[in-house]
This record gives C-alpha cells, structure tokens and sequence, in this order.
C-alpha cells in the first residue's frame, strides 16, 4: 500500500533519526515496522508564528518497496547527421533547447556571444575589480547566461508552461543536488551552477550537437519573408532551417537588429528600482522572531513583500538571502545591480531587488518618439544616471534606507557586500517620481509589515534595471514570429520568461516548435 501524507516538525523534533517515520506510523495508526520506506515529496518552512514548522508532503510505502528510479528519463541520442536547428544564445532557455532537440533526434548548433564558464570568471573579476566590462561577457552573457553567476533560484509560478518536474529532473541528471526536487523554493547556488552549466554543454557535444563561443550573430539574411541565414561578427555566414532566438532581456543589439529590419516588435511592461541590502540577522531576526544569531537547522531567511502604491505595485525581486550584489552592467557606461546567493547561503548579508512596475503605455509619454523601443531607452537612461552618481565607474550609488524615504543625503554608508564599492548619492531626488516616490511609499509600508525592515542599517543601491525585458517579440501560437518564417522568438529575451525554470519550459517549447517545420 502507498499513502500520501502531510507532516510536520518542530526545530526541537526536527534533527530526531527516523522523527518521520515515526509521526507516519502515528499518523496511519501502524506500527513503524510495517513501513519500509518513506519518501519526501516536498518540504517548506512555516515561521508565520513563534514556534517554527517544518511541513513535509511524504509518499509512505506499506510493506511494499519503493521504486527505485525516477519517472523521467531522457532519451539523448547520437545527431551528428541530423538536420539542424541554430540556437542563438546559451542561457536556461536555449540549453533546455538544445537538449530537447536531441532527444527529438535534431542537431543543436549553439552560438553564444560570450565565453564558457570556466574563462567568464575572468571578465566577472575585470568587472568587480577593474572595472572594465565585457560587453558580450558577464553577469548577464557567456554561458549559462544571467543565471549561472547569478544565484540560481529555481521557484517558477509559470505551472502551466509546461512540466515543471521534469525540468528538475533534468538539472539532477545533470549533477545538481536532489533536494531541488523536494525544497519548496529549491536554489542551487552561483557556486555549484557552473559545473552544471559546463556538464549539460559536455552532453550536447556528446551526442553531437555544436556549442560554439565568442560567435555573436550581428545580421539576418531573409528572403520572401523567411529566414536564410545568420552573419556572425567574423563576417561568416551560416546557413539555416530553424532558428530559436534566445538571446535573454539584456540582448539590446538584437532588438535594434530587429527593429532596423522593420521586424515588428512591441514595448512591453516591465519593472525598475534598487537593491536593497540588510544584514542577514536583521532579516533572521525578523522572520524567524529570534534575537541574536538563528537556530543552525534554519537556512538564512528570506521574504517577499508587494504593495501598491499611487496605482503600481512595488514589490521584492530576486531575494538574495545570504547573498552578494553583483554588477550586471553590459556595456561601458552604465551601472546595473543585480543579486547572488551561494548554495549555503552563508554570506552576513540579506538583498533583494525592490522595483516598481511600469505601464510602458502610460507612465513615459517622454519617451513615445522611440516607438516600441521606449522602455528600452528608459532603461538605459536611468542605468547612465547610475553610472554619472556613482563616480563614472562600476561604483554604485547608494543611500541609507531611512535617509531615502526621508529626502537627505546620506553621510555615511553601511557595508556591503558590493564589490566594485558605493558612492553616497541622493537617490530620492535622482530618481524619477514615477520610481522614487513609489520606493518610498513602499519602504514605508514594508516597515510596517516587517517590523525592523525599515532601518538605517540598511542600503540601497542603484540601480535594479534588468527585472524583464522591456520587448516582446511577438510569436504565433505555432511560437513561430508572425512575419519571419524561420525565427522562434524563446525565454527572457522574446518576453516569455522570468526566471531559470520558466526559461527552459520555454526553450523546450521552442525546440518542438522549431523542428516541427523542419
């Protein structure tokens, strides 16, 4: 017999051998004996009240065995001699699509502008330490794309873009950890994804797909409204059946390539504002109604806030507990923050984006004369204002929490977990109001929902840009482009995704899609 139960621990029951099995045996009204093994389908933390939960969803087996292998399995086979599909970009979305294509029995050819994992380090410490940046690699382009050197959460609400499972399974096939399959919000870690990235790149050689670096595509050649062919920068041209066009949201060249073929495009809404760094036993403290240092079964805590202010929301983005800020700039002249957690998570600082949402079609009537690459151009625009107030370098600027909300320059700054360094500036009149006082109303809010949230131990960094793509590039039902045959718009890039997991659902879409016009 096979039952599915719900149980749960306190801190004190928690670290018991067998507590499990033992609350299942309780709980079925059996003895423990009879049990023979005993599954963790999924685990989550309540710390809503003083004492503090751990909720697990568990399969139990009855005098009977568990099985021993997964569901899923993925059918990988030689396509050295397959037809093949050209996959532009190297991210979630076209990794996932490249090994989709494999198991279909199609030859995956990867162009990805920036470097492998293992050589992206280096322009990742010329950023950090130098200052200077790679425009085609870094935290936001080489392989694995943004999420490799930035934190690899994996908690998708995307459930209805495909199997979410099975994507999972692929990233444990692919060496990460088991216990994706069972955290409720499942992290892999920036340290432990580049193997990942490297293993999943090894197996699309494998079996005969092509994955080729430093190849930046700058021109499409189409005829009779279909695409051709691709020029890469070195000036070679590739000929083409299929192309999946997953190029990420920070692939600005790509949507003025588009846009100067009069390739329809569409503004699209989107989200900007700061990084805002606590100390992480600030937030511990609030969230887990402890002082001093939190118990060592609970990870480093996290939280996710939204109000909604003067007819916007303004909400947390991509929390970083015990984590880093990084500089996700993509060319010289801007300044761009973004956040990174290791898998432990065990740096003294908590971050998270806090952006306000941005109706392209109502709230920059300034910039209409850019027609759908607006919002890009509002973007780019706070982004060297960033640049300016910093210093001119990667420098961020920066302000005590409570000094923004209440309009003074700060005179001294918090530490941080920034390496390039900060500037005091005064964000709170730097800002546009459609941003600033929007952060303001929502900081003060979020004081009131997190009581300690709102403290001048606190930081905000300028600034969080890159929260989605401000374009979408639109698709059929068939994820084909409406006018170019041949181009499969996928993932961050074409407006479809917002993280990993729902950039390699889409990828795989994208890769079924692709081949079937083969």
């Amino acid at each position: 017999m096979v039952r599915n139960i719900q149980l749960r621990t306190t801190l004190k029951e928690e670290p018991i051998q067998g507590i499990l099995t033992k609350k299942a045996a309780k709980y079925l009204g059996i003895p423990e004996t009879e049990i023979t093994a005993l599954k963790i389908d999924r685990k989550s933390i309540d710390a809503r009240k003083a004492t503090i939960y751990f909720n697990y969803k568990v399969t139990v087996y009855i005098q009977e065995p568990a099985p021993e292998n997964s569901n899923y399995t993925f059918n990988y086979k030689d396509v050295s001699n397959a037809k093949e599909v050209h996959i532009i970009g190297f991210g979630p979305a076209g990794m996932y699509a490249a090994l989709r294509c494999i198991e279909l029995g199609y030859k995956p050819i990867v162009l990805e502008r920036g470097n492998n994992v293992q050589n992206r380090r280096r322009d990742l410490k010329a950023i950090n330490q130098e200052h200077i940046v790679n425009q085609d690699s870094n935290y936001c382009f080489g392989e694995g794309g943004a999420g490799t050197y930035s934190d690899g959460k994996l908690y998708t609400r995307s459930l209805k873009r495909g199997d979410v499972r099975r994507i999972f399974e692929n990233l444990v096939y692919h060496g990460a950890t088991d216990q994706i399959l069972i955290d409720a919000h499942p992290h892999i870690g920036t340290n432990k994804l580049p193997k990942l990235v490297q293993n999943i790149r090894e197996n699309i050689i494998k079996y005969g797909g092509e994955v080729h670096f430093n190849t930046k595509v700058v021109d499409f050649d189409i005829k009779n409204n279909t695409l051709k062919a691709i020029i890469l920068e070195n000036g070679n041209e590739m000929a083409v059946n299929s192309v999946i066009l997953a190029t990420g949201h920070s692939a600005r060249d790509i949507y003025y390539l588009l846009h100067k073929k009069e390739i329809a495009l569409q503004a699209k809404s989107f989200a900007m504002g700061v990084r805002v760094e606590h100390p992480q036993h600030i937030i511990d403290s609030i969230q887990y109604h402890c002082s001093g240092q939190r118990d060592e079964l609970l990870p480093a805590a996290a939280y996710s806030l939204v109000e909604q202010v003067k007819g916007r929301g303004v909400y947390s983005f991509c929390m970083c507990p015990g984590g880093f800020i990084v500089p996700a700039a993509t060319a010289p002249g801007e300044v761009v923050v973004n956040g990174m957690s290791p898998s432990k998570r065990n740096n003294l600082y908590a971050n998270s984006g806090i952006v306000v949402e941005i109706n392209v079609d109502e709230d920059i009537p300034k910039y209409n004369k850019f027609g759908v690459l607006k919002g890009l151009e509002y973007q780019k625009d706070l982004e060297k204002l960033a640049f300016t107030a910093g210093g001119r370098s990667q420098v961020a600027p920066a302000q005590r929490l409570t000094d923004f909300v209440e309009g003074r320059l700060s005179t001294t700054l918090n530490e941080t977990s920034y390496q390039p360094g900060l500037k005091s500036a005064p964000l709170h009149s730097l800002f546009p109001k459609l941003i600033g006082s929007r952060l303001r109303g929502g900081f003060k809010a979020f004081g009131d929902k997190m009581n300690g949230y709102y403290t001048s131990e606190a930081n905000i960094i300028g600034v969080e840009s890159r929260t989605s793509s401000p374009v979408n590039i639109p698709r059929t039902e068939k994820l084909e482009h409406p006018e170019i045959k041949g181009l499969f718009p996928c993932g961050e890039g074409g407006g479809y995704a917002g993280g990993i997991i729902s950039a390699a659902m889409d990828g795989e879409r994208c890769a079924e899609a692709a081949v079937a016009k083969i």
